[in-house]
């Protein structure tokens, strides 16, 4: 068998599947499905500071080839996961990552120091694609300024390993990581969902309680593609690949375009286990073509 093991930073997983943020809960709702420590890493459910309910229903949509989404970050704070939750990832064995995310970079920065105390928590993954209340709603991911000033408030307060996800509602998202880079973010995740709508026509009105949502699945593959090569072309920290994925095939055109792991997302609302069998055909992949190292084939796309 062919060697998976991947860094992301100081962050050593055993292969390079992790899953997005959102799709998987906090992961103990999948452990009828799949052991979770056969996962490189799973990406909680997204954190705030303090409890958010979320926004109205309807929330979701069905798209072809893939889905709208408009949940609005509904969780029970920071304080609560450290409290309730942490404890009982712990026996599981698997490696878990908190995702987080704020109103402001005071917001981001006191989260992340509350989990940064978390032994069993190596990591953190920035989401800074929430609205900047302070900024009018301008979301902190879609300029430079914005995206260093988070990360440049957390670095201040969180010692472990930082990952920042990237918002794709952008015009350079290379401008925005290489900004990220500079502040000490570890790794870079993309992309986020992109904006998109659906509509009613019997009722002459939009289908989400808000209007817009986050386009997710398979539609959004060749963007995220196109966004993985030109991030990983131009940073020096690793890149963390996702959008469509739902295949070892589909994970291999991350890897080959220079993304060090992938997450997996919608896929999980469609098969609880595609996690494993991701890895598992990963695996099959290099035997097959005789890698011995999945190293063997991150980034080989010029």
């Amino acid at each position: 068998m062919a060697s998976l093991n991947v860094n992301i930073g100081d962050l050593k997983l055993k292969n390079p599947v992790m899953t997005a943020s959102g799709t998987f809960g906090y992961g103990l709702e999948f452990e009828d499905f799949v052991p979770l420590n056969g996962i490189g890493a799973i990406i909680v459910k997204g954190t705030t500071l303090a409890p958010r309910q979320g926004n109205d229903y309807p929330r979701m949509a069905e798209t072809p080839m893939g889905m709208l989404n408009c949940v609005g970050l509904q969780n029970k704070g920071v304080d609560y996961f450290c409290r309730n939750i942490y404890p009982q990832l712990l026996p599981t064995g698997g490696t878990f990552i908190v995702n987080v995310s704020g109103s402001s970079p005071e917001d981001y920065a006191e989260c992340a120091a509350r989990v940064d105390g978390l032994d069993g928590i190596p990591a953190i993954e920035l989401n800074i694609s929430c609205p900047n209340v302070k900024d009018g709603g301008m979301a902190f991911g879609v300029t430079t300024k914005g995206a260093a000033s988070v990360v440049r408030a957390v670095r201040e307060r969180y010692h472990k390993t930082l990952i920042v996800k990237l918002s794709p509602n952008v015009t350079d998202i290379a401008e925005i990581a290489r900004a990220v880079e500079a502040e000490g973010a570890d790794s870079v995740s993309l992309i986020n969902t992109l904006m998109g709508m659906a509509v009613d026509i019997e009722k002459r009105k939009r289908v989400l309680s808000i209007g817009t949502g986050g386009l997710s699945g398979p539609a959004v593959k060749p963007v995220a593609l196109r966004m993985v090569y030109q991030v990983a072309h131009a940073v020096k920290i690793p890149v963390i690949g996702l959008g469509g994925i739902m295949t070892a095939k589909d994970a291999v055109e991350f890897l080959m375009c220079g993304a060090t792991a992938i997450e997996i997302g919608t896929a999980n609302f469609i098969d609880p286990a595609v996690t494993i069998k991701v890895r598992d055909g990963l695996n099959e992949w290099l035997d097959t073509h005789g890698c011995r190292s999945v190293q063997e084939i991150i980034g080989v796309i010029e």
